[in-house]
Order: structure tokens, then C-alpha cells, then sequence
């Protein structure tokens, strides 16, 4: 057994290595970890050469659809609201509400932030938000880590709910009950995260004295419109909605907040914000009709859907191309409209989907390639090696440990998306080794672990890059890791005990 698990690990092993030691751009340690992984596959675990190809080519497809695809079109949403000047109206009509900046900081790093993270993921809210702080006055490393913080629970359902979705693609189950479980394990989270923020601003705990109602309002804002979008909606519109909410509610509470001087800023009107939030309203409304809330609509769009099945071995998958009820298809249509209504043609519109496109080419590789080599690793029998060897190792505590697998494959890859794929059979396996009651708690713990996103050094880079300060991620990486600790102490006791208490581990 051990043998194989340590047969198995080596391409987890060259990842750890080849990401977080070498420094090696993320699309070729990537290649090299699927091409290391199909030999092993092969001339360890037995797996027939055209099983291994087409195991590996089948990683690859759902790669491009729907991984790439949603990131792509969510990108696209985002580049034509920022060229119709649209994202500077929405950025302006934040900047009026406060000048305290404990609020700036909710309002624009946790509740802006995790709005740009649910239509673009991509570490747009991190550079973004970093970015406004920077221009309210803040300390760009401060600025930094305050973004990088922020950006954590909404990754969970970024680029319209790309990660859960795509963790319920690669371990089967059902994405709506999914998505449901990882609102409820995000939600102490959820809760606590606008604090240490507040915290973090003034380098204070005596920060909170004052807005910790409105902090606390601000987690719950978006903490309890998360759950109920998920379940009733599904992986689409959590992060959305509860972003928003999270906005309105500190913004009304901030009304009523004590010595308020007047923002030296403009207010757009109500016009000028339709207009610029017109693409990411119109993605709103597509979504709901597109689900199972309309089912008019969902199985008219549903009846538009390719059936492939790649992989030659036993026991393959059937991939299933949802043309029209596509996350990315819907946010494409959407795009179109709320584009024209923004005033952006048609040509420049498709000028900036290509430089969308071109812009992604080295994470389309690297997302390829991970999927690829973590398909192969389940049709040969690796991620089936490492589960057992865990299990028998960690016993019953595993599920404990169960959000640390998740965070090791963000700090790896920099993406909560491919987290899952490396990891959800994993996890999925585990569970059913274990023989606990819900397998649904401990692969949500996966993705629960993922959001765990600012200790990743990719992620890091991008904040570094946002406000040129490359060489200071060191510095960053100090302040992220004490919060990160923390962050996962709680992620993990949390979890396990209400998966004790609830029966479900």
C-alpha cells in the first residue's frame, strides 16, 4: 500500500516542488506534471497507453469547456464594462458613501471585491481593490494583504460559480446540494473575515470600536443571501447576491453612521449606474431563468447538449456540453446586450473578447494540463492509492484535515477551480473509504480549505504586480501567513465539529 501511495504522490510531490520551490511558471510545471503522471499511470499502475492518452485528452476537453470557457467569458464581461468606462461608474459611486476607512475597506476589498471575483475571478478583485485602497490613502503592502484576504470565500463560487461547479463535475454529485454545503461551511468564515479586515486597517483590534456592528451586518450581509441563493439557485449566484447584499446593507448602515464627512467624490446617478451595471444585471437575470427555478427555460436549454465519451478504459465518463445553459454561454449573451446598451460596438466588443482570449492562453495550458493529469490519476488508480493510504494513516480525523488538502492545492496552483480537480476525488474517495454519512460534507471541505487563497505565492504575484511592488512578496507572504493560519484553524476545527455534531463524518 505504501509503495503505491508514494508511487502515486510523486506528481504532487513535483508540483510542491516544481510551483512552490523552483519558482517554475505554472503551464510548464504543469505539462511536466501530466507528462510525469502519464508514465507513471503507464509503467507503474498498469494503465493501457491509449487509456492513459485518452484519459488525459478527456482533462483536457473539460479544460477548455466549461473551465476555460466561463473564464473567458467572465473575463470578457468584466474588460467591456471597464472600456465603456462602465467599472469607473460603479468604482465612483462606491468612493461617495464613506471616508472612514474601515468602511472603504468593507465596502470596497469585501463587499466590491467579492462582486469582481464572482463575474471575473482571475485575481480581478485582488488587483482591483488593491488598487482603490491604495488611491483612499492606505499603505500599498497593507492595501495588499487587506485585498488578498478579502478575496477568500467569495473564490468559492468566482466567475459564476466556476469552482463548486466544476467539483461537482469531477466527483459527480449533485452541484445544487453541493453548492448548499459549502455556504454553510463558509458561513463562520463569511462572519469573521470583515473583522480581521477592520483589524487590519488601522494595525489594530481597537479598530472594530465603533463599526462592529456595521462588520458584523457586513459578514452576515452576504453570509446568509449566500445560502439561501445556493439553495434555491445553485453554484451561479451566491457570491453574486451576496456580494450585493453585503454592499447595501453596510451602505445603509454607514447612513447612520456618527461623524461622516462628505466624500470629495461625485455621486452617479441612477441612470449612469444602470447603465454600467447593465451586463452583470442582465447575467443575473439569465442565470435565474436558465436554472431549475424556470424549468420552461432550463429544459429547453438543456435540450441543446453534446454527449461525448472519451476515455477507452472501464468505467468512462459521459462529458456532457451544455451549449445553451452554459455559465459562460449566459454571461456571453449577456455581455453582447449590456455592452450595446453601454454604447460599445459590436466590432470592439469582439476585439476585446480576443484579447480576452489571448490574455488567458498560459492558464488555459496550466488549467489543461491540471485537469488532465488529475483524470489520470483517477481512471489508473493514483487518487484511489493515496485515499486509502490517508484514511488508514488519519482514521477517523481525517475529515479534520480534509480543508488542508484543499488549501495545498490553491497554495499550488493559485486557483480554488483547480483545487477541486486536483483534489475532489480525493476527497471523494476518502469519504467513501471512510464510510461516513454525508460524502457531500467532506468533498465541500475541499473547496471550503481551496478559499484559502492568500497564501498561494501566484496570488501573492498578482497582488505585488497590481501595485508595482514586485520583490515584496516576502513581505506580504509574512502578514498573509498569520491570517491564513488562523483562517484555516478555524476552517478545520469548525467543520469537524458541526460534521460531528450533525452526524455527518
Amino acid at each position: 500500500m505504501w509503495i503505491r501511495f508514494a508511487i502515486a504522490l510523486l506528481p504532487i510531490v513535483w508540483l510542491i516542488i516544481s510551483l512552490g520551490v523552483m519558482r517554475m511558471p505554472a503551464a510548464r510545471a504543469c505539462v511536466i506534471g501530466l507528462i510525469l503522471t502519464m508514465v507513471l499511470a503507464v509503467f507503474s499502475f498498469k494503465l493501457p497507453v491509449l487509456d492513459t492518452a485518452s484519459g488525459a485528452l478527456e482533462g483536457i476537453i473539460m479544460g477548455i469547456w466549461p473551465i476555460m470557457f466561463v473564464i473567458v467569458m467572465a473575463l470578457f464581461a468584466y474588460n467591456v464594462t471597464t472600456e465603456s468606462g462602465g467599472m469607473e461608474i460603479i468604482q465612483n459611486m462606491l468612493a461617495t458613501i464613506s471616508t472612514d476607512k474601515r468602511i472603504i475597506v468593507l465596502i470596497i476589498a469585501w463587499g466590491f471585491g467579492g462582486f469582481l471575483e464572482s463575474i471575473a475571478g482571475f485575481g480581478t478583485a485582488v488587483a482591483i481593490a488593491a488598487g482603490i485602497l491604495i488611491a483612499f490613502g492606505l499603505d500599498p503592502i497593507r492595501a495588499s494583504v487587506i485585498s488578498l484576504i478579502a478575496n477568500t470565500t467569495a473564490t468559492a463560487f468566482g466567475a459564476i460559480g466556476l469552482p463548486v461547479l466544476t467539483l461537482a463535475e469531477v466527483t459527480g454529485l449533485h452541484q445544487e446540494k453541493l453548492s448548499f454545503i459549502v455556504t454553510l461551511q463558509l458561513s463562520i468564515l463569511v462572519i469573521l473575515v470583515p473583522f480581521i479586515l477592520v483589524i487590519l486597517t488601522e494595525g489594530s483590534i481597537k479598530a472594530i470600536k465603533g463599526v462592529g456592528f456595521i462588520t458584523l451586518m457586513s459578514g452576515l450581509g452576504m453570509a446568509i443571501p449566500q445560502v439561501i441563493a445556493a439553495k434555491f439557485v445553485g453554484a451561479e449566484l451566491p457570491a453574486i447576491v451576496g456580494s450585493l447584499c453585503s454592499i447595501a446593507i453596510t451602505v445603509l448602515l454607514t447612513r447612520w453612521h456618527d461623524d461622516e464627512e462628505e466624500p470629495d467624490v461625485l455621486r452617479p446617478n441612477a441612470k449612469e449606474m444602470l447603465k454600467a451595471c447593465s451586463p452583470f444585471i442582465l447575467v443575473f437575470i439569465f442565470v435565474i431563468f436558465a436554472s431549475s427555478l424556470v424549468p420552461a427555460v432550463n429544459d429547453v436549454l438543456n435540450k441543446v447538449t453534446t454527449n461525448l465519451v472519451v476515455y477507452t478504459g472501464k468505467n468512462p465518463n459521459t462529458l456532457s456540453i451544455s451549449w445553451l445553459s452554459s455559465p459562460g454561454t449566459l454571461i456571453f449573451v449577456a455581455t453582447l446586450i449590456g455592452g450595446a446598451i453601454q454604447g460599445v460596438s459590436l466590432k470592439k466588443m469582439m476585439q476585446i473578447l480576443g484579447q480576452s482570449i489571448k490574455s488567458v492562453w498560459k492558464t488555459t495550458i496550466t488549467v489543461c494540463a491540471i485537469v488532465g493529469l488529475a483524470k489520470v490519476m483517477v481512471y489508473a488508480g493514483m487518487t484511489n492509492a493515496l485515499a486509502v493510504a490517508l484514511v488508514g494513516l488519519l482514521g477517523p480525523v481525517y475529515p479534520l484535515f480534509a480543508p488542508l488538502i484543499g488549501a495545498l492545492g490553491t497554495f499550488l496552483t493559485g486557483s480554488a477551480t483547480s483545487a477541486n480537480v486536483l483534489f475532489g476525488n480525493l476527497q471523494y474517495t476518502a469519504a467513501t473509504d471512510l464510510g461516513v454519512s454525508s460524502k457531500y460534507w467532506v468533498v465541500a471541505s475541499n473547496m471550503t480549505g481551496a478559499t484559502a487563497g492568500m497564501l498561494s505565492p501566484q496570488n501573492i504575484a498578482v497582488a505585488t504586480g497590481s501595485i508595482n511592488r514586485e520583490g515584496d512578496e516576502g513581505e506580504i507572504l509574512k502578514e498573509t501567513v498569520k491570517w491564513g493560519g488562523l483562517y484555516l484553524v478555524v476552517c478545520c476545527v469548525f467543520l469537524y465539529i458541526v460534521g460531528l455534531v450533525a452526524g455527518m463524518i
